[in-house]
């Protein structure tokens, strides 16, 4: 038996179905990026440049929604494993939340080595090729990190002595923060960003131990009306990605998401740059009182009591970390 033929008009209703979705855009991909500090801040801006540059790059085929303050209920410390298992395709986070994860994570903290932005985008380019390799390793990408400004003393009052910090309740973001300032008398408290603007209101704490763009994004100045500026570290954020994303990008998309990364990294470090002398005016035009530089003395004494902590550091994570110090301190 002959098998009759579909209809004409049948078969061209089929071409024509089938050359309509064709044509049809492709779905865009929605990612998440989980970010603990608010869309005010350095980092917030960051991200929000970045996800803006991907979907320019991309023509809007991937499109990513940055969740600040928190939103998505990640905390900072969550981030490595979400992001490393899959639960979100990004996240902003800073290398002091990842400190029991690789000691690598710790250089960029570690105080008083890198005091200026300068110092700290040059230390940051020696590592980063390490940074990557920890990151890889756990089935991320390191796309980029940009720095925060120097870290300084939020409070009630100047600290410009050791005695001025003694018995002083202060918040800390990392381990190596917390021992130093406990070796000098303070009582340092280690406290994710979202909690403290809380505990500061209870006088849980009495002073907080971050930069002044960090301070002026949650505007502390409602609960804070002293900052010292004494250089302590130019922490790093980056923007890492789930590797499982980034494997299901097509080439195209890499180099679309790789350029976009450069963009903000580059914007980042600007915005870092030019953000003290800002943050600074933000803080007086809310009657704040700004000491831009300690006695030399008390410069001297963190210095001191910082020495250890630095080699010890150097000890611990070996040759290549060794490696990293002794080609930043040949620059200097």
């Amino acid at each position: 038996m002959t098998r009759m033929s579909r209809p004409i008009t049948t078969r061209l209703s089929a071409a024509i179905l089938g050359a309509a979705m064709l044509a049809q855009p492709a779905l865009a991909e929605s990612w998440d990026m989980s970010n603990e500090f608010p869309a005010t801040s350095l980092h917030g801006q960051v991200a929000d440049f970045f996800a803006a540059a991907v979907e320019e790059n991309t023509g809007g085929e991937i499109e990513i929604t940055a969740h600040h303050g928190g939103a998505l209920g990640y905390k900072t410390i969550d981030h490595f494993d979400a992001v490393g298992d899959g639960a979100i395709q990004l996240a902003s986070s800073p290398f002091s939340a990842w400190l029991g994860i690789d000691p690598i994570f710790q250089l960029s903290a570690l105080p008083f080595v890198a005091p200026t932005t300068e110092d700290a985008r040059r230390l940051y380019d020696l590592a980063k090729p390490e940074y990557a390799k920890v990151l890889e390793a756990n089935d991320q990408i390191l796309l980029f990190a940009t720095p925060w400004p120097p870290s300084g003393f939020w409070g009630n009052k100047t600290f410009d002595s050791a005695e001025s910090l003694d018995g002083v309740k202060i918040r800390t973001f990392d381990v190596t923060a917390t021992e130093l300032l406990k070796g000098i008398g303070a009582f340092p408290i280690k406290l994710a960003w979202s909690d403290v603007p809380a505990q500061l209101s209870t006088n849980a704490i009495d002073a907080v131990l971050t930069s002044a763009n960090g301070g002026v994004g949650v505007q502390l100045w409602e609960l804070q009306s002293h900052f010292t500026q004494v250089n302590y570290s130019s922490g790093l954020q980056a923007i890492h990605m789930s590797r499982d994303t980034w494997d299901g990008l097509s080439d195209e998309q890499r180099a679309q998401v790789g350029e976009a990364a450069k963009a903000a990294e580059a914007h980042g470090w600007d915005l870092a740059a030019d953000s003290i002398a800002k943050d600074f005016a933000t803080m007086r035009e809310h009657d704040m009182e700004v000491t831009e530089s300690v006695p030399a003395a008390f410069t001297a004494f963190l210095n001191d009591a910082a020495s250890p902590i630095v080699n010890e550091w150097v000890a611990k994570i070996g040759d290549r970390g060794a490696a990293i110090m002794s080609a930043y301190r040949a620059g200097n």
